[in-house]
């Protein structure tokens, strides 16, 4: 690390996936890392782990609050790094979606990650640096069929970034995109039991589509064949906070890498058809 900033960290959605590698990896590198979750048992489990750990439902905006209080007096407001990661997919056709539940979905992807950040920037901007990566994917930049809901939020957070970005150019604080394709991780569980709840597949002029989607997770075939472990991204993390110029994207598996080729390459004609193919 270059530098005599601090080296405290909090790291959202921890309990699991890309969330709990990236956690131990920075605290096998020396970082001082406050680990959240939302539940108790994965609080006390993260505890026995030894990590600082904090109780954090990102949808919620008093919890967001009493989480950077007790960030910023355990670490004397001297915070290095937020990696904003903890997010949910949710699955189904975007005219099978209630406003109630896109909203659900940009409390937890968009709204808590914003008011996440601007606690932290408060902190960042007394020491003069300062690194924030956000967990975004590679559909916050090309879109498929059928999580609609999850793209769009994705989208949201690429913009905020890139504006955040370019307002914070000079002040030592770095904002950098980690954008993952594929990634082994309890996240597809998640998304099935979201779809059972939300969605309403009875009827649905998608209904096909749902009972095709269904049959592949309870196959497997869900799961890319260039899906990595979740210890890539925290790599990939773990570089953006320790580079002296961090990027402001990087790329983690290899659809991810030829989505962004695609996307600048192809007419959006031919995109849209090799994209319905990955929904």
């Amino acid at each position: 690390m270059a530098g005599d900033y601090n080296k405290s960290v909090l790291v959202t959605g921890c309990s699991s996936g890309i969330g709990r590698a990236t956690a131990d990896l920075l605290k096998d590198e020396g970082f001082r890392v406050f680990a959240t979750a939302r539940t108790r048992e994965d609080i006390d489990e993260l505890t026995h782990a030894g990590f600082e750990t904090i109780s954090l439902d990102v949808s919620d905006p008093q919890s967001v609050r009493n989480c950077m209080v007790e960030v910023d007096q355990a670490c004397d407001g001297k915070l290095f790094g937020l990696v904003n990661n903890a997010g949910v997919g949710q699955p189904g056709a975007l005219e099978d979606i209630s406003r109630e539940t896109l909203e659900k979905q940009f409390q937890v992807n968009v709204f808590g990650c914003h008011q996440l950040t601007r606690h932290a920037l408060r902190m960042m901007r007394v020491q003069g640096a300062g690194r924030i990566v956000q967990i975004s994917s590679m559909l916050g930049f090309v879109a498929i069929p059928y999580i609609g809901a999850y793209n769009a939020s994705k989208y949201a957070l690429e913009g905020l970034s890139d504006t955040l970005r370019l307002e914070l150019m000079g002040s030592g604080i770095f904002v950098s995109l980690v954008e993952p394709g594929p990634i082994e991780s309890h996240f597809r569980n998640t998304a099935t039991s979201l779809f059972t709840e939300e969605i309403t597949a009875a009827g649905s002029a998608h209904q096909q589509a749902y009972q095709k989607m269904h049959e592949r997770y309870q196959s497997g075939q869900s799961v890319s064949k260039f899906a990595l472990g979740p210890e890539k991204v925290a790599a990939v993390v773990l570089k953006a906070m320790t580079s002296t110029r961090p990027k402001a994207r990087y790329r983690v598996t290899t659809p991810a890498t030829l989505a962004a080729v695609l996307k600048r390459l192809l007419p959006t004609r031919w995109l849209d058809q090799a994209m319905l193919r990955l929904g």
